[in-house]
Order: structure tokens, then C-alpha cells, then sequence
């Protein structure tokens, strides 16, 4: 027997003409969504959280409640910590100088938290033992206020490409499960996350991680799985290539790929973009590191809990950042609008993106030096994800003709990015794709 995920119902929704069904199974899920007003008006407040994070659980250099704090020091909302194939839910000591930034990390604890530190010399080494999350969530998280959430990056390969997932709010660890294909692997760990949902009743979500990381993930394989419908647009990480290269397609334009196809060949969902920080570094900020603060995710919704942020999620009603605040998406049958949060030392650019329908789905293989096919996102049209119209402005509305498959729109800051995760990154948002 099927099982279907039924999100909560908040009857002020109501009032905004919210028209969306929601489904975590793995077929039978609506390919449209569709919204009005995405603006913060009582009950409904803007959330802001970032969901890629590491510390030293895994391979990050610093605790838990560091980075906690750092996030509810600097205004986020909600934190996800997402260590790779670990949660933090077990007794676990450390050897505090076998540890990157170790010594640093541990003196600027204790001097943060003198009476929370644990510490024993073991074989004559210091050692120090990690929180566990539940300890983190009591002690630092603010109900309505500073929400934290258990993740775990589920960190996966096939052959030597890197192909890993994040899942959020999740019970249990996920273990990889691999696959004779990187489809399958992507498939298989989500279907893993499926069944640990539906088993346990606990709204989950899991997304694609830096699909250009490696030259991991192409667009053909993720443009068919089932029950994954968020992926990073953009990924603070400086190694992940954002912007990919002559040869290796951009994340926005894997996106797009990926949308097209899905509405067209494969009766999927849309897919929404994520910015997330990945972060790994927190110590001589700001740098080249692995950092927080450069990308998070902005949710519109009634209360700040997991299950209130993933329904609303898996609804669209939010956008991902690097930088631009939005005060307002406006999504009719007629129209896409878009409302800026303006800074007064920027201006903007606001491009509206997307793919008509009866475009040619047509694409080619790029090759090497001798000929050979390259296992990477293959050459498509220029039809898809093109600019359909640019504005210069704080607000700007795309009319719709009829002849969109969807919409989206990027909204550029002339400011660049103060702590960019490559040189010459200018501030961002992304608005999710929506369905004329």
C-alpha cells in the first residue's frame, strides 16, 4: 500500500489562494505549484536558515554549539546540521591536538562556555567530548526564535565521482547505498530517506549537494529521480564550481535542464534551487575557506518548526540567497512579480528565466581530445532557460504569453559578496520556478 505524507493545513493560508497539493511519495506528485502572495503578514513571518553544515562530528573544525552560536549571533532563524554519514546523538571524545584548528577551536570554547567544557587527559593526551545534538538544542535553541535541526550529509560515490545528499530533520542515519549507475546511487539513498519518513510518520526532505563538485552529478541524472525535488543552486564551498566552466555546465543551467526535462519527458515536480554555506571553516573568517554566512534559504511560514518550514518548502513558498532580501513573490495565472528589499549603496537586475514550451529537446554528447562521449551535462539548446526579460530595479512583473513551460527569477545585487566563495561573486537570489 501506497503511503502519502499529509502536510498540516494552516486555515490562514487560506487567505493567500494557495492552491498546492503535496506529496512525498514517489509517483503520483503534482507537477504544478501554485501560489499568490509569498509576502510576511501575521501569522506568516520571512524564516531565514542555512542547511549544509559541518563540524566536528566530521570534518569541520569547530563544536556544534560554536556554530550554533555563530548562526544565532548573526540573525538566522534555523540551523541544520548535516556531518557526513554521522548524527551527533552518541557519546564521543576527541583528541583535541589531532584535530584541524583544534587547539584553537578548544580554548575559544572553553572561553565561551567555561562551565559546559568536558575534559579528560587520557594516555597523556587532552581530550575533550562533543555534545551530543539533543545537548546543543537544549542549551542554545530559542523556541520560536533559533530553531536547530538534526541532518546528516549523506556522502555517497560511484567509481571515483562524489555524489552526496542531505537530509533533514531525520531520525536515524541513512547509510549509503550505492548503485551501478550515479542515477541509481542518487535514487537509492533517497528511497532510504523515503522509507525512514514513511516508517516513522516525521516530515523529512532531502536535497542534491553541489551537483559540480567533482564533476559529480550531471543533469540526466537527476533530472529523472523520483522524490528529490531540491538541489543547490548555489553552494558557498569554493571548490564546488558554481559556475562550472566551457566544458562543465553551471548549476543554473543544470537546473534549468533538469526543469525541462522533468515537466516534458518525465511528469515530474519541478525541482527548487537551495544556497546553502557548506560550511567547514570557522576560524580567521572571512577567508578562502569553506565559511558560513554566504548562502542560506529564506522560508515563508506560520511557525518555526521542522515540519512548518518542510511543508512550506515542499510548497515553494521560499527562495534561496547569497546575499538580495526579498520582500515579495507574487505568483497569479497571469503574472510572476518580484519585490526587493532594497539596500541604498545597491542597485539590482532582475532576470526572468525560463523554457518555452515545444522546445527542441535535442542534445549531443561533449567529447575529448580523441572522440570520446564525457560523462558530464550534455549540450542542449539555447531555447532552454533563456533570459525572457530583464529589469533594473526593485520590483519587476513578468507577464506571462502562454508559451512558458515555467518561470523563475534571479534577482542580482551590484554589491559584490563580502565573503565570496570565489573572487568577484556578486550578491543573489533565486525565486523557485513556478508553472504559468
Amino acid at each position: 500500500m501506497q503511503t502519502r505524507y499529509r502536510p498540516m493545513i494552516l486555515g490562514t493560508l487560506s487567505v493567500f489562494a494557495i492552491i498546492f497539493a503535496v506529496s512525498f511519495s514517489r509517483t503520483n506528485q503534482p507537477s504544478t505549484v501554485s501560489a499568490d502572495t509569498l509576502k510576511a503578514a501575521a501569522p506568516l513571518k520571512w524564516y531565514r536558515g542555512n542547511l549544509h553544515t559541518h563540524s566536528l562530528w566530521s570534518d569541520g573544525d569547530d563544536y556544534l554549539e560554536m556554530i550554533a552560536q555563530w548562526y544565532r549571533d548573526h540573525n538566522y532563524d534555523f540551523l541544520c546540521f548535516t556531518d557526513h554519514n554521522v548524527l551527533a546523538n552518541r557519546e564521543r571524545w576527541i583528541d583535541v591536538d589531532k584535530v584541524k584548528n583544534g587547539r584553537k577551536s578548544f580554548e575559544k570554547l572553553k572561553a565561551k562556555f567555561p562551565d559546559w567544557t568536558e575534559e579528560r587527559m587520557k594516555e597523556g593526551r587532552l581530550e575533550v567530548r562533543l555534545r551530543r545534538f539533543d545537548e546543543v538544542v537544549e542549551k542554545l535553541a530559542i523556541p520560536g526564535k533559533f530553531l536547530l535541526i538534526q541532518g546528516e550529509e549523506v556522502s555517497d560515490k560511484f567509481g571515483k565521482l562524489p555524489i552526496h545528499l542531505n537530509a533533514h530533520n531525520v531520525r536515524e542515519v541513512i547509510p549509503p547505498r550505492g548503485g551501478e549507475s550515479v542515477y541509481e546511487v542518487i535514487q537509492n539513498n533517497v528511497d532510504s530517506l523515503i522509507a525512514q519518513r514513511e516508517r516513522t510518520g516525521q516530515p523529512m526532505i532531502i536535497h542534491l549537494n553541489h551537483p559540480n563538485f567533482g564533476w559529480g552529478v550531471a543533469a540526466e541524472d537527476l533530472m529523472r529521480v523520483r522524490g528529490e525535488n531540491f538541489f543547490e543552486v548555489y553552494n558557498g564551498h569554493p571548490g564546488v564550481h558554481n559556475d562550472g566552466d566551457e566544458m562543465y555546465a553551471s548549476t543554473e543551467r543544470i537546473w534549468d535542464i533538469i526543469n525541462s526535462m522533468r515537466l516534458t519527458q518525465f511528469d515530474l515536480p519541478l525541482l527548487y534551487g537551495l544556497a546553502t554555506d557548506d560550511g567547514h571553516n570557522y576560524h580567521n573568517i572571512p577567508s578562502r575557506a569553506s565559511e558560513p554566512g554566504r548562502g542560506w534559504v529564506t522560508v515563508l511560514a506560520a511557525e518555526l518548526t521542522p515540519a512548518s518550514l518542510i511543508e512550506n518548502m515542499e510548497a515553494g513558498r521560499f527562495y534561496a540567497s547569497s546575499g538580495v532580501t526579498l520582500d515579495e513573490i507574487t505568483s497569479t495565472k497571469n503574472s510572476l512579480s518580484v519585490g526587493v528589499q532594497p539596500d541604498p549603496d545597491a542597485t539590482y537586475r532582475i532576470d526572468f528565466i525560463g523554457t518555452p514550451k515545444g522546445f527542441d529537446p535535442n542534445s549531443e554528447p561533449y567529447r575529448d581530445k580523441d572522440g570520446k562521449k564525457l560523462a558530464v551535462t550534455r549540450k542542449y539548446s539555447s531555447e532552454i532557460g533563456q533570459v525572457l526579460k530583464s529589469v533594473d530595479g526593485t520590483k519587476a512583473t513578468y507577464e506571462f504569453t502562454g508559451k512558458e513551460l515555467y518561470v523563475r527569477a534571479r534577482i542580482t545585487s551590484s554589491r559584490k559578496h563580502p565573503n565570496p566563495s570565489v573572487p568577484g561573486e556578486f550578491e543573489r537570489a533565486w525565486t523557485q520556478p513556478v508553472r504559468p
